[in-house]
């Protein structure tokens, strides 16, 4: 007698992760592409890179066995039923997969708890409220122009912005700025501060996401003593958690993005605020998708093995 399967499917602004498991738990297949967000990428660019992580995914799977999928997609995912419709159906799947987005699936990541909030902070920002596994209330997630406060866009670009004002200033320059200047500008040598300054405004205005990258250089600076790097740290971590702190009502809080899953100055601050009540780390997010969808089929099923990885 064949087992069945199930598909989960995390798609997300910089990468596409699709799994297959087994209704125990087993993992069966697995498979990355590119970014699958249709809102930042297109639908054809979307579609391409979710089908092309799900034929990785079912490499040795007979699909005819799939008996649920679900699909976690950044950005609207509307437009994407009728494309991935047609993916499933080529693949020999029978039922197209269920989509929803992707902040149910980043909190299914961290927690089996049908109740909780998500606090995420990657590139942008974000706090959710979970009830019932469904998205309930939103705090921030603005975008890097308005909000997303706390995110790694909004560390980079303190950093950045601390540092041209160090140099625009004449003030002493500490081990922050000397990144900053680096990160733009090499070890190429200028005439003075302000054509450094003005260099680095004309870079990062052409390229706003280069202010991303400074994020890193901002813990990395802070673990070593910096103290304006510090100080954005613990900004950021006093942002993050007013942030979860408007939708948080009850149950576990999920820590979810690169700049809260990953050890390091903003994470333990965060904790730190935290500390008293139940947090966990988001972990493998298609295998919560899949999770979530065996959910439908088998109420009893497991899921560290799912998120585990």
């Amino acid at each position: 007698m064949t087992k069945p399967f199930v598909v989960g499917v995390d798609a997300g602004a910089t990468s596409t992760r699709v799994a297959v498991h087994a209704l125990d738990g087993t993992r069966l297949g697995y498979g990355t592409a590119g970014p699958g967000n249709p809102s930042a990428h297109g639908l054809a660019k979307a579609s391409a890179a979710i089908g092309d992580a799900l034929d990785l995914a079912l490499t040795g799977v007979d699909a005819a066995q799939v008996r649920g999928s679900l699909a976690g997609v950044a950005g609207q995912a509307d437009a994407l039923h009728e494309s991935l419709s047609a993916i499933w159906s080529r693949h020999g799947i029978p039922q197209a997969p269920t989509l929803i987005g992707d902040v149910p699936i980043a909190f299914a990541a961290g927690s089996s708890a049908p109740d909780g909030s998500l606090l995420l902070s990657g590139t942008g920002a974000v706090a959710a409220r979970i009830a019932g596994r469904e998205l309930d209330a939103l705090a921030d997630g603005l975008g890097w122009l308005l909000g997303d406060h706390g995110s790694g866009f909004w560390i980079g670009r303190a950093g950045a912005k601390a540092a041209v004002h160090c140099l625009d200033r004449g003030q002493p320059a500490g081990l922050l700025v000397e990144l900053v200047v680096t990160h733009f500008l090499g070890e190429q040598e200028w005439p003075s501060d302000r054509a450094k300054v003005d260099r680095i405004v004309r870079l990062a205005q052409a390229d706003h996401m280069r202010l991303a990258a400074v994020s890193r250089l901002v813990c990395q600076a802070a673990e070593a003593g910096d103290a304006m790097a510090a100080s954005i740290v613990e900004e950021a971590a006093d942002h993050l958690v007013a942030t979860v702190g408007r939708v948080h009502h009850s149950g576990p809080i999920v820590l979810a993005g690169s700049v809260l899953t990953s050890e390091g100055p903003v994470r333990r601050s965060v904790l730190d605020r935290l500390a008293g009540t139940e947090v966990s780390t988001a972990r493998d997010g298609a295998g919560a998708a899949a999770w979530l969808a065996a959910l439908r089929l088998d109420p009893d099923a497991p899921h560290e093995a799912f998120t585990s990885g």
